[in-house]
């Protein structure tokens, strides 16, 4: 048994319902109702003042005058009537509230939501809620269901916490068809206070929780939701179901990155960062809850496929390989004895169709040999019931032949005949059984995708060198101005100040100046704009590139007029003025500090289209060297990387390097909330970065 501090909630011994009525109709009634009849191991009270008892139980008009202190208050009164009933479980002792009752935050009742965590705080009380529908404890040696849902899940080895009580009745109401076992569920409501972080770490060391589910609609805290799952998910599978938008507060976004940083890419960019997995709808959640009712999980995404009908064999392939999977060809010596056991008209390929003639004993003979191929790490195994055959019979086959292997099977019964028998088979052997191969392919991926997490190393992230006392006095002198963004050049000396390549620049203001300047370079130029309201500078004509040093004047004369004619609202600071850069891909690095999120670092593909291919990949400083490598290997564009047309490779290490560095730089400038460098030319030789803007706050 934990000692954790939510043990009065997950694990009371002793729980008053107060608000519970002897009016059927009321969730009050239906929760000590549901305390009863499901056979809750300690002692239940129901508190009413206006009834002498409730299901034939002695009830008390307040928990003042209760026999003995109760571990857990369930609270369904009205809302007006909540902070008095808390005050008095404060005063009896109480140690943890879960409050039913709706009518505070969720309708704009800030104020009395405050009110009531003040005063669990004052009384040291764990709060769940308010506007929940309560929490449960499948466990033997508890056997709580503390909610109003109609029916109590099968024991397992889930832990789920829910945001939305109606979703979490939905979950609820259909574990035991899908085969899923709840051992805890908390619908934890508004969560001033107990929230998806806090239940993350009581389930981190609760032996019976193997499984996480989360549906959240906001992430209250994702930097410490991060440091948590990422420690938890090592060791425990973690899927979470996003809805909605998070509140990223009112950024008036001038770069690349801040545009491209929408709420759901950086809850895409954090959930994958912990480890997590991320189901897109509720059929997706219970896909993969119920892939990790597998006791067994798959070592690679090689797998084999196992029919007795060609379509649905094909479906299952295609959606495989869709979710990253790997249909292996068998080895011959599997090959050969499969042709020895089975009628020549199979087909003995992967996926392999034993065709419609094929029986139990075809199953269990077929799977063992396929279990057997080295090639092989899983096996799906799909039904489609012919004349003659059980669905239940070819369950029990399938169950006995994965009996004998270490590897994960996965089965489809596509029948609704024979169904629930031949679920209940495969549930006993730890089989996942899903009705469609789609649902079972989505589900192996995931298992497949978590193991790859599972085997991640935990590291910190690399010391980085830096000249901070230049980037600081580059940052100060911006503040100190009371500007809004760096120049280009202080934004190009900034980030070479964090170790970063540059091309060189100088600032020109006039034509004079721009004709000495150019004195000085013995090849192209590139010129360039500076003014701090064009975030675009080629839509107006602000960049001119192959300029020859002679023509550098008569150059920049002909850009502030294009300039001006198309913006003349704009205060022009300048043109920038650098060596043509050498070819490379071009990337774009950059970072944007969201109010809720943290510093996100994003890495995509460069130049001018970057907004419109919209090919990027987020995570949150600060960033491991894992980290930074996978994002590389996250960009769909990612081919261009590794020589693309017979174009050598680029030096992906210093990539990774540059994206270490900027995640460093957010760190120690927080006065930094957005930053570009776009374009970033890597080579086989290194990166450098071209252009570069920085906007600033002041803190």
């Amino acid at each position: 048994m934990s000692t954790n501090q939510l043990d009065c909630i997950l694990r009371p011994r002793s729980i008053a319902v107060i608000g519970a009525s002897r009016k059927p109709d009321t969730i009050g009634n239906q929760i000590f109702r549901n305390l009863l009849y499901h056979g809750f191991s300690g002692t239940a009270y129901p508190v009413n003042p206006s009834a002498k008892s409730v299901q034939s139980v002695a009830a008390y008009p307040s928990v003042l005058e209760l026999p003995e202190r109760v571990d857990l208050a369930v609270i369904a009164v009205p809302c007006t009537h909540v902070l008095e009933v808390a005050e008095q479980c404060g005063q009896r002792g109480v140690g943890g509230l879960v409050v039913i009752s709706a009518g505070f935050k969720e309708v704009g009742n800030v104020a009395l939501e405050r009110d009531l965590l003040a005063i669990t705080k004052s009384n040291g009380m764990r709060l769940v809620g308010p506007n929940c529908m309560g929490v449960l404890n499948t466990a033997a040696t508890v056997s709580m269901n503390a909610t109003f849902a109609p029916s109590m899940p099968p024991h397992g080895t889930i832990g789920f916490v829910s945001q939305s009580g109606a979703l979490g009745l939905s979950v609820l109401d259909y574990a035991r068809e899908y085969g899923i076992g709840i051992a805890q569920f908390v619908s934890v409501g508004n969560k001033p206070d107990v929230s998806g972080n806090d239940l993350l770490t009581n389930w981190a060391e609760d032996a019976e929780i193997e499984v996480v589910l989360m549906y959240v609609e906001n992430f209250g805290n994702p930097v410490r939701f991060l440091e948590i799952a990422s420690q938890l998910s090592g060791r425990k599978p973690i899927i979470i179901l996003k809805s909605g938008h998070s509140v990223s507060g009112a950024r008036a976004a001038t770069s690349h990155t801040g545009a491209l940083a929408a709420s759901d890419e950086l809850v895409d960019a954090l959930i994958e960062q912990a480890g997590a997995l991320r189901a897109r709808s509720m059929e997706e959640l219970f896909d993969m809850a119920i892939a990790f009712t597998a006791r067994k999980r798959p070592r690679s995404n090689r797998t084999v496929v196992l029919t007795n009908s060609g379509g649905p064999g094909i479906l299952a392939a295609d959606a495989l390989e869709a979710n990253g999977m790997v249909l292996p060809e068998l080895c011959e010596h599997t090959i050969r004895e499969l042709k020895a056991v089975l009628p020549p008209e199979a087909s003995f390929r992967n996926p392999m169709d034993m065709i419609a003639s094929a029986r139990p004993q075809n199953y269990r003979t077929a799977l063992q040999l396929l279990l057997a191929d080295p090639n092989v790490d899983s096996a799906l195994a799909l039904f489609v019931p012919p004349m003659g055959v059980r669905q239940q019979d070819v369950a029990e086959a399938v169950a006995a032949a994965a009996l004998g292997s270490d590897k994960p099977v996965y089965a489809v019964l596509m029948a609704r005949n024979g169904l629930p028998e031949g679920r209940a088979e495969l549930h006993d052997a730890h089989i996942p059984a899903y009705i469609f191969p789609e649902s079972a392919a989505r589900g192996l991926a995931a298992a497949v995708k978590h193991e790859a997490r599972r085997s991640r190393v935990t590291e910190l992230a690399p010391a980085i060198d830096a000249d901070r006392t230049t980037a600081r006095s580059i940052i100060a002198a911006g503040i100190a101005a009371q500007r809004s963004n760096l120049t280009q050049l202080e934004s190009l000396q900034l980030v070479k100040a964090y170790g970063i390549g540059i091309v060189e620049a100088v600032v020109v203001h006039d034509r004079a100046e721009a004709t000495r300047a150019s004195a000085s370079f013995n090849q192209p130029l590139a010129l360039k704009i500076m003014a701090g309201g064009i975030s675009h500078k080629s839509d107006v004509g602000g960049v001119q590139l192959n300029v020859l040093p002679e023509e550098a004047g008569s150059a920049f004369d002909a850009m502030l007029s294009t300039v001006t004619r198309a913006r003349s609202d704009v205060v022009i600071e300048g043109v920038l003025m650098q060596p043509m850069a050498a070819a490379g891909v071009e990337l774009i690095v950059g970072a944007v500090r969201d109010p809720l999120f943290g510093a996100a670092i994003m890495l995509g593909a460069g130049g001018v289209l970057v907004e419109l291919m919209k090919d990027v990949v987020f995570r949150f400083a600060p960033l491991t060297t894992t980290d930074a490598r996978a994002m590389l290997d996250r960009l769909r564009s990612r081919a261009l990387l590794d020589g693309f047309r017979g174009q050598p490779p680029v030096d992906r290490a210093s990539i990774v390097d540059t994206l270490l560095r900027i995640s460093r730089l957010m760190q120690d400038c927080p006065e930094v909330t957005e930053l570009d460098i776009n374009p970033l030319f890597a080579r086989p030789n290194g990166v450098q970065a071209v252009d570069c803007r920085v906007r600033l706050h002041s803190v």
